[in-house]
């Protein structure tokens, strides 16, 4: 086979090119990507127009990204990529509960709080009592288990898009459960939102008919010794954007129930059970690479720097 580029062999040519002694993971994901791209480019038969406007389109991405926004992980989001890994990074047994995507408004240092205590710190919203229980897979209570919660508040926005106007840690906090695994907390029935929409990867939603939207949700990280950990959401099934969330993250298991209360301290309750699997060890196909030794890490440099 010739080395010289011709558009029949450009994959073989592409990927000939990677030195002896590379690392094998290196080599599996570069060469699928080549492979990938290049077909991609052939089956549509890319103008150089269209490639221009792409690489404009990645470079005004990258140039609104800040310290506070992450375009590239939104476009991930937006395309369904985001939850494609997270399916693939995270099989569960039958009866635990899945998981979705953390979302980018986690902070981690959350203030620790006692059971039933309120989260809603702006008065805002219809008040609503989250509770239930964290469980094996054999319906044992875990003690122990650590659930971060986060929500939007009342008009939409979590406190770090607005930190001159809602109070820190609003809508934030971490239970511990005790012997009975039971959790309770008051925060409010979340609201839907958009995802911010006035960036390249809002443009393209535009372009593409569909709206920047996510519906109601609350976002759980539970934890526990011994057990994988579980990012996850509950959504409000009667949510206008239910079927159609921007991100894709919906799951028919994480469709909550919430109930509207009479003569009772808080509008609304909303019951459920977290069901954790247990911490087992897992190897990508590559021998001698764990997954406790990730591929991004063959782009660090000595100092850490990638």
């Amino acid at each position: 086979m010739s080395s010289y580029f011709v558009e029949e062999n450009s994959v073989e040519t592409v990927n000939a090119r990677m030195g002896r002694n590379i690392d094998p993971r290196l080599v599996q994901m570069m060469s699928a990507l080549v492979r990938h791209l290049h077909a991609f480019a052939k089956e549509t038969q890319m103008t150089q127009a269209e490639w221009e406007t792409g690489i404009d389109f990645l470079t005004r991405t990258g140039k609104i990204c800040t310290s506070e926004r992450q375009e590239f992980i939104l476009l991930s989001d937006a395309l369904g990529f985001s939850m494609l890994i997270d399916a693939i990074n995270n099989r569960r047994p039958v009866g635990a509960t899945e998981s979705t995507v953390l979302g980018p408004f986690y902070v981690e240092g959350a203030p620790v709080r006692a059971m039933g205590d309120t989260i809603s710190l702006d008065c805002k919203g219809e008040s609503c009592l989250f509770e239930g229980r964290v469980l094996d897979l054999d319906g044992r209570p875990i003690e122990g288990a650590r659930l971060d919660v986060w929500s939007d508040n009342a008009d939409g926005f979590y406190d770090v898009q607005q930190p001159d106007t809602q109070p820190k840690w609003n809508n934030r906090g971490i239970f511990v459960t005790g012997s009975d695994g039971r959790y309770s907390f008051v925060g409010i029935k979340p609201v839907s939102y958009p995802l911010p929409d006035d960036g390249p990867v809002g443009q393209m939603l535009a372009r593409l008919g569909r709206h920047p939207y996510r519906p109601a949700h609350m976002h759980y990280l539970v934890t526990a010794e011994g057990f994988q950990r579980l990012v996850t959401h509950t959504f409000v099934g009667d949510d206008f954007y239910i079927d159609s969330d921007a991100v894709f993250g919906v799951k028919e298991t994480l469709v909550a129930t919430f109930e509207r209360l009479a003569n009772a301290p808080t509008l609304w309750r909303s019951p459920f059970n977290f069901v954790l699997a247990p911490m087992v060890h897992y190897r990508l196909l590559d021998p001698g690479r764990g997954r406790d030794q990730p591929f991004v890490d063959i782009f660090r440099d000595k100092d850490g720097f990638r």
